[in-house]
């Protein structure tokens, strides 16, 4: 495709964000407009909202280069993000929040169980982890993004992702969620159409129907590079051997991780509060769950069977073709599909990267200006968003910082590290808000911290993944973690943190009603 066009393509598609941007900054009057688009959202654009916010560019970018290095177990984790992060976050969570929500009038994740607990602490502990934690992820979001415009059309790094993050900027920042939530509607509805199309074509070019390409995935087990091998690996078709490395990361770290930490995102808990009552969410289940299916299963299933057409046309597999499996997925699409079709995926990557980007932005200004100094900027009663304003501009200077120093084929495993630190510190805190009445201050906050510093420590002393590049236990130690005996560190922090902070919320919420 001409530059011309490419050029005239992108442009549409930022007036188009431009206008959408617009309508929703002047629907914004109030704060309560700004955080939570005055609780009157449509059920349509929630649920689209809540997909694109869910499905970003490092589920595309990142676990589709992992899919294609490792196989289709990964297929379990498409299957959790429909049951768990659609199904039972919208019936079991998302009813109860909305709720709990209106009945404190919180605007925020922060505000609800600080709020709900009694608790300023509370409050102020959950927006600084938020806003803390949540620009490694977005950095994430960025790099995934960037990578596919610079792998694809051959654009500086740096220019790319520049220019799409000050896009993001200036309608997070002008327009709050409403505008957020509308330019994800129509980010939502660009990558479900485009990665079905990508699906259908991706058979065409392979000449083979469902079963046949299955098949010979399978008798490709053989070719598994020996690297992959020592890890565990079977084949693209088959789970990785219990138990081994592969397996740990896998299933603890990226199935378990990121399929359990989506109950206890922010951004998405957050979503759950902008409509007016519970049939709206009722009505947003169908919609979340197709979209996962097609846009997650989909990319799940194409980076395992891409080994074929690296094979056919490369005579290596995906992860010897290229040696940074981030970049699989993109060079993919760029020797396998049309040149038109590498434009409109550009704005599907660009779609997955923004609309998850101006969720986090969202989320972390308003962790920052509602929640740690809801003063900032304001004069006495004074109901503006100024603070939530710079909330925003912080956390995306914060998070362009950090993408700068990311390492190669960090995408999925820092998706997961943040959704595991999560689903740890949040998370029975949060269940239990909407669950457990015996639930208590003193228990909230021992679980928060619990899970907090546990995650915190397994990250830096115990997990392998984590500690080796971090180099504190090195220092004090010197050795990588703590315990090398495998397969310790090798277990992912979730499975240590999260049933400390169980354990921590319910012991401390009965010794205290007892006290």
């Amino acid at each position: 495709m001409s530059t011309l066009a490419l050029g005239i393509i992108v442009i549409v598609y930022m007036f188009v964000l431009a206008w959408l941007g617009y309508l929703g900054y002047v629907q914004t009057r109030r704060d309560s407009d700004y955080l939570l688009g005055g609780r009157k959202t449509h059920p349509l654009i929630m649920s689209l909202s809540y997909g694109a916010t869910f499905i970003s560019a490092s589920a595309i970018v990142g676990f589709g280069g992992v899919s294609a290095a490792f196989g289709m177990g990964l297929q379990w984790l498409c299957l959790l993000n429909m049951l768990v992060g659609v199904v039972i976050a919208f019936i079991f969570f998302g009813k109860r929040t909305r709720r709990l929500g209106a009945v404190h009038g919180s605007r925020t994740f922060a505000q609800l169980l600080g709020a709900h607990y009694g608790s300023r602490a509370i409050q102020v502990f959950t927006a600084a982890v938020i806003f803390i934690g949540m620009p490694l992820y977005a950095a994430v979001v960025m790099k995934g993004g960037a990578v596919f415009i610079e792998q694809i059309f051959h654009i500086n790094l740096d220019v790319a992702l520049l220019v799409f993050t000050l896009v993001v900027a200036a309608y997070v920042v002008s327009g709050g969620i409403r505008s957020v939530m509308y330019t994800d509607a129509l980010q939502a509805v660009i990558m479900f159409f485009s990665i079905l199309f990508l699906l259908f074509w991706f058979y065409h070019i392979l000449g083979m129907n469902f079963g046949e390409a299955n098949r010979e995935l399978s008798q490709m087990a053989d070719r598994v590079p020996d690297r992959f091998r020592e890890l565990g690996h079977q084949g693209w078709t088959r789970m990785p051997v219990a138990g081994s490395p592969q397996w740990f990361t896998l299933v603890t770290s990226l199935i378990l991780g990121v399929g359990i930490g989506c109950l206890a995102q922010p951004q998405l808990v957050v979503r759950f509060m902008t409509v007016s009552g519970s049939r709206q969410l009722n009505r947003g289940i169908l919609i979340g769950s197709l979209f996962i299916f097609v846009t997650v299963g989909s990319i799940y299933h194409i980076g395992p069977l891409s080994n074929l057409f690296f094979l056919k046309t490369e005579g290596v597999v995906a992860a010897d073709a290229v040696k940074d499996i981030d970049k699989i997925i993109p060079l993919f699409i760029d020797k396998a599909m049309p040149a038109w079709f590498g434009a409109v995926f550009m704005l599907c990557i660009l779609s997955a990267s923004m609309s998850t980007l101006s969720a986090q932005f969202h989320t972390m200004g308003g962790a920052f200006g509602a929640d740690m100094f809801p003063r900032l900027g304001r004069r006495r009663n004074d109901k503006s968003t100024i603070g939530v304003r710079i909330g925003v501009v912080c956390a995306i200077i914060l998070s362009y910082t950090i993408c700068y120093t990311l390492s190669a084929g960090i995408i999925a495993r820092g998706t997961a590290l943040f959704m595991g630190v999560c689903a740890a510190t949040f998370l029975p805190a949060y269940f239990c808000s909407l669950y457990w009445k015996r639930a208590t201050r003193q228990g909230a906050l021992a679980s928060l911290w619990t899970g907090g510093l546990a995650s915190l420590f397994a990250m830096t002393f115990l997990h392998k993944a984590e500690a080796a590049p971090i180099g504190l236990c090195k220092a004090l130690f010197g050795r990588d973690v703590l315990i090398a005996q495998y397969p310790w560190y090798a277990v992912d922090p979730i499975l240590f943190a999260l049933p400390l902070s169980v354990i921590a919320i319910v012991a401390v919420s009965l010794a205290s009603r007892k006290a």
